[in-house]
């Protein structure tokens, strides 16, 4: 039987700010494997099966230590979650490799809103007028930041615009798997069956990496299994209206990274359109801790 952990909310911010520096990080890597700046650039599609590979080996390896009492997984639902997850994971790796990573991770972050929109036929929930008012700021935002002239349209940001809802297709089979299996259990399961899916796909567009590529597909792994890692821990400890705007930092880490290593600038544009996204799913946030404080009385 599962035992849920003691709430920690000091700690739980913590865990979800180390979550945000590491999943940064991860794009920032895919930006460098992505472009010139390693070597000849790798195939979004390698560059997600090195996510998958070397993550599946540090979380067996956690299964290994700290063996967890595994159950029969709902496999219909993992499967689900991994193909939209590896798809989605690999669009962002694409579009990072041609517009900024803050750009990407801002528009990423419209996820929860497709989750929302699918969750009204999927998951049959009813969206009143604040989740829809929320909906609407935030794709005010993403259009900001598409740039829609024939000047400075973006086209690579679809892609990230696409990522964004195929991982809100993800967050629907995340929402059902959550309470039926343990978080080590979820994570094994969807790299094991990640991994498959990246295996199958990388053949077609394989080269071999050189040294430093290795390396950066290697930290890609490490780091987004510390980031899950740190998220899943981060969620358990306090609530989700809590622990949800810190997950924001992401953004302040990306345009941070950017600008260490690509020298990239975010312009009044980019601050704009990330801020009105954000402000968005913050309404979202605030919408949803007040309606769970009502049910609660």
């Amino acid at each position: 039987m599962f035992k849920p952990k003691d709430q920690n909310p000091p700690l739980a911010a913590l865990l979800i700010f180390a979550a945000s520096a590491f999943i940064a990080a991860t794009t920032l890597l895919a930006k460098a494997l992505g472009t010139e700046t390693l070597g000849p650039p790798l195939h979004p599609m390698q560059i997600s099966h090195g996510r998958f590979l070397f993550a599946f080996v540090v979380i067996v390896s956690a299964v290994g230590i700290l063996r967890p009492q595994l159950r029969r997984p709902h496999w219909g639902l993992h499967i689900g979650r991994t193909s939209f997850g590896w798809l989605g994971i690999t669009l962002m790796f694409a579009s990072v490799a041609f517009i900024p990573i803050a750009d990407a991770t801002a528009i990423s972050f419209l996820n929860p809103v497709f989750a929302m929109v699918l969750a009204i036929p999927l998951l049959k929930e009813g969206v009143g007028p604040w989740r829809w008012l929320a909906a609407a700021v935030s794709l005010t935002g993403a259009l900001i930041l598409l740039r829609p002239t024939p000047e400075s349209f973006q086209p690579a940001a679809l892609l990230a615009l696409a990522a964004a809802a195929v991982i809100g297709m993800e967050l629907i089979f995340i929402k059902k798997l959550s309470g039926k299996e343990i978080p080590i259990q979820i994570l094994l399961v969807n790299n094991a069956m990640g991994l498959a899916i990246a295996s199958s796909a990388v053949v077609f567009v394989w080269q071999m990496p050189n040294p430093a590529q290795w390396a950066a597909l290697i930290g890609i792994g490490v780091l987004m299994a510390c980031a899950q890692a740190c998220f899943v821990n981060g969620m358990a400890r306090a609530d989700a209206s809590f622990v949800a705007p810190i997950s924001y930092a992401t953004l302040i880490f990306a345009a941070i990274y950017d600008f260490a290593v690509f020298r990239v600038v975010p312009d009044p544009v980019s601050i704009i359109g990330s801020s009105i996204i954000i402000a968005g799913a913050l309404i979202l946030v605030w919408r949803e801790a007040r309606q769970r404080q009502a049910l609660s009385r």
